[in-house]
């Protein structure tokens, strides 16, 4: 066998690089007077907000069983050994950070401004958006005292449970502005109130919209928190949940820093270089499409040349491991023909179709699975199956949709599709919600459906909902790429052989190391809302 050249990267889990530039970076130089308006800041920091979701996507997808090492590369230290360090990762904290102070920005300028309701809501309920992402990932975090720049450099750490029941009260104060702004549209007819308009990448200004995304942003914190939060309010705005992607484009372009951040990272530059070609797909994923577990068309949609798409097992390493293909092994080989697996010239689906097409902060497959966990939990009402099988529904129509919002029929129908999974499926209770009997499986069969429409698109939260349910199931100790996720390489010592968080990052052990919570172990801490 002819050996391969091995090419030694860091291509750990570090924060990859985002093609978002900041534009306006109102943090620059914390020592200068801030510039700029609330027009221009709240999209950039939406947009910016997009750009970090993306890479808490990669850091998740490595941890949870959708990326493997790739063939030709080495290097890959503690993305497969899990032997973390306070650098691991460390870029998520930084630019999270960053961006929230750009939504403080927005909340600090506009909140003696009446005329500015919709502004101030919206850079709130990013804000939540954003700290839940650092709560999941490093538990306690400075909250109360952070974003005030130079007048608390050392600002103090909040409990995780705290932050949570906060963060309810502010998408409560969120809707309840929003609510308060369009009555005061409706009623007076000079009002000055500033609409989002072209300041939203994300709604266009549809404050309806905001809603729901508050209201399912809330109801993630209540379930994720499971009982160990008391919040202050568990009730709901009846704007109702998300039914559709909340996607964010500002206008993408295949142009340096101006194309969709998930493309520029795995699949080409603006210029053609290839992007990041040390991952593909592991063979635990596959097995969610092509038989194994279950049998599901996704897979042609989502993967190349599917169903003999190149995969590993996290932490094998040897010649045998095939390389990444030129494209992506994300880059499905529908995007070039006319049959079951390809689709006609120009169109593009699955989870990279396109650098102009938008990057996603919240699936509405996720917002009907949440929904589907809450009528079960007993924590709102409604119909539990027939918010799942929406919910697997919109996980079709996301991956079989094209950059303009279309399908491309017959060949890449969802509704024809779904049908066959059911089909295809008949006595699997993770596919037919009625076959689960207990709640143990209904909300196995939930979380399920969940980690296989986040595949690859917000990998961070399929992380979280593992480490919360321990759904879908390993076997513990399997050797089997298709039993577990964990890596051959683990130095974990948990049953499961996976780590359980990220340690804090060295900029603060360094500038905030008084406050920063000591002892923290990546195998025994938990984030509060983790099972053991």
């Amino acid at each position: 066998m002819k050996k391969r050249l091995l090419i030694f990267i860091s291509v750990g889990l570090v924060l990859l690089g985002s093609s978002c530039k900041k534009y306006l970076d109102i943090n620059a130089n914390p020592n200068q007077a801030t510039s700029g308006t609330p027009e221009t800041v709240l999209p950039q920091a939406i947009v910016y907000t997009a750009a970090n979701v993306s890479s808490f996507n990669n850091y998740g997808s490595q941890l949870v069983g959708y990326a493997a090492n790739a063939g030709g590369y080495g290097g890959f230290g503690a993305a497969v050994t899990y032997n973390f360090s306070n650098a691991t990762s460390a870029g998520l904290w930084s630019s999270s950070y960053d961006v929230l102070e750009d939504f403080q920005y927005v909340l600090n300028q506009t909140d003696a401004l009446a005329d500015y309701g919709y502004f101030n809501a919206a850079a709130r309920i990013m804000k939540v958006f954003n700290f839940q992402m650092l709560v999941d990932t490093y538990n306690d975090v400075p909250y109360r005292e952070a974003l005030k720049g130079i007048d608390e450099l050392t600002p103090a750490y909040d409990k995780a449970e705290d932050i949570y029941k906060d963060l309810g009260i502010q998408l409560d104060s969120a809707i309840a502005l929003i609510n308060a702004t369009q009555t005061e549209q409706d009623e007076n007819s000079t009002n000055n109130v500033k609409d989002l308009g072209s300041a939203d990448p994300l709604f266009k200004g549809d404050m309806d919209k905001w809603k729901q995304l508050a209201n399912t942003l809330k109801l993630r914190l209540i379930i994720r928190a499971g009982g160990k939060v008391a919040f202050a309010n568990t009730s709901f705005d009846e704007a109702g949940f998300l039914t559709t992607d909340a996607i964010v484009n500002p206008g993408y372009v295949r142009d340096n820093n101006k194309q969709n951040p998930a493309w520029n990272t795995w699949v080409f530059s603006a210029t053609g270089s290839a992007g990041n070609k040390a991952w593909i797909p592991t063979k635990w994923i596959l097995s969610f499409y092509n038989g194994q577990k279950l049998d599901d068309y996704r897979g042609y949609a989502i993967y190349y040349q599917f169903p003999s798409t190149a995969a590993n097992q996290l932490g094998f390493e040897s010649n045998s491991v095939p390389s990444c293909p030129a494209g992506s092994a994300w880059l499905s080989t529908a995007n070039s023909g006319s049959s079951r697996s390809s689709t006609s010239a120009g169109a593009s689906i699955g989870i990279f179709k396109d650098p102009t097409f938008g990057e996603p902060l919240l699936l509405a497959a996720e917002s009907y699975l949440l929904q589907a966990e809450g009528v079960i939990r007993g924590t709102i009402t409604g119909n539990a199956k027939a918010l799942f099988d929406a919910g697997v529904l919109a996980s079709f129509k996301y991956d079989y949709m094209k950059p303009d919002g279309t399908f491309e029929t017959p060949n890449w129908d969802p509704a024809v599709d779904y049908q066959a999974y059911l089909d295809n499926n008949p006595d699997s209770y993770l596919v037919h919600f009625d076959l689960a009997t207990t709640q143990a499986q209904q909300i196995e069969a939930i979380i399920t459906q969940k980690y296989v429409a986040l595949n690859f698109i917000h990998g961070h939260e399929a992380w979280n909902e593992y480490r919360r349910t321990h759904y879908p199931k390993i076997t513990n100790g399997s050797s089997d790429p298709v039993q577990t996720f964990a890596s051959t390489q683990s130095i974990s010592t948990r049953p499961d052989r996976l780590p359980t968080r990220l340690l804090y990052p060295n900029t603060e052990s360094s500038n905030n190391g008084t406050n920063m919570p000591k002892g923290i172990s990546p195998f025994t801490s938990l984030i509060f809302w983790a099972a053991e």
